[in-house]
């Protein structure tokens, strides 16, 4: 397989002229982001510099300190994101939900690096960017799962409350609610890997087939992340659902909503 191109200055500028397109059909449609969408790809291009910056340091100086420090930042990053699109959640659900990710991801990192990859769980190689994917997608599932299930709940304040008068416990009132936020959370994930290899080659096997990584090697590492960030997803929404719902009422059955 032939090297991989390396992308210089002025090639790498050139893909900016493709988003004249999206600033374009905002303006036509009244579409009032254009603001978001220019900072949002400045702050993604400073971001990713800098990671890469550090990632090509933590690669030529590997020391299981920097590793432990990333995870530490990437995992508080995740948890801060997801908690601050979900304010309106109390602080004992806040908890659960921080726990439930950091746990659930950390395990099945640990699993994958050690179990399936077969390395060091400090080779900043592997840890770190399978680590990015995993934490990442599991964070965008915990945050779409607490909005469905707090918009529910909102949406349905009057039926919560004709059903506690009624007799009604809590628990068999959350429940639906905590079902069809975790269906809810799984249908992204659960749709990427329908059309993944036929529609779309993901970005990890892609990025590996670049670099010269053979497409039978991609394609094993691709379908093993894969999996990974499946569990990772329903397990981080799960318990911070199932658990954090029995936060929103007491030991008498009275609801706090």
């Amino acid at each position: 397989m032939s090297d991989v191109i390396v992308l210089n200055l002025f090639q790498f500028g050139a893909v900016y002229l493709l988003l004249l397109i999206v600033l374009g059909i905002m303006k036509k449609c009244k579409i009032n982001q254009s603001k978001l969408l220019v900072i949002g790809s400045i702050r993604m291009t400073v971001q990713l510099v800098l990671a890469g910056f550090v990632l090509t340091y933590l690669f030529k100086n590997p020391h299981p300190v920097f590793v432990i420090i990333y995870l530490i930042l990437m995992i508080g990053m995740a948890i801060h994101t997801v908690l601050s699109r979900n304010k309106g959640i109390n602080s004992k659900f806040s908890v659960i939900v921080a726990v439930s990710l950091s746990a659930t991801g950390l395990l099945v990192i640990a699993f994958f690096i050690l179990g399936v990859v077969g390395v060091s769980f400090f080779n900043p190689q592997y840890t770190i960017p399978i680590s990015g994917m995993i934490i990442g997608n599991a964070m965008t599932g915990v945050s779409l799962g607490l909005k469905t299930f707090n918009e529910s709940i909102k949406t349905q304040k009057m039926k919560i409350d004709t059903l506690i008068n009624i007799g009604a416990t809590p628990k068999s009132i959350l429940i639906p609610f905590v079902n069809k936020a975790l269906e809810t959370a799984l249908l992204p994930t659960l749709n990427s890997m329908v059309g993944m290899g036929v529609i779309s080659l993901p970005g990890m096997m892609t990025g590996q087939i670049l670099s010269g990584t053979l497409p039978t090697t991609a394609i094993l590492y691709q379908i093993a992340i894969m999996i990974a960030i499946t569990v990772v997803t329903c397990l981080a929404v799960f318990c911070s659902l199932f658990f954090g719902y029995r936060t929103l009422y007491n030991s008498q059955n009275q609801m706090l909503i």
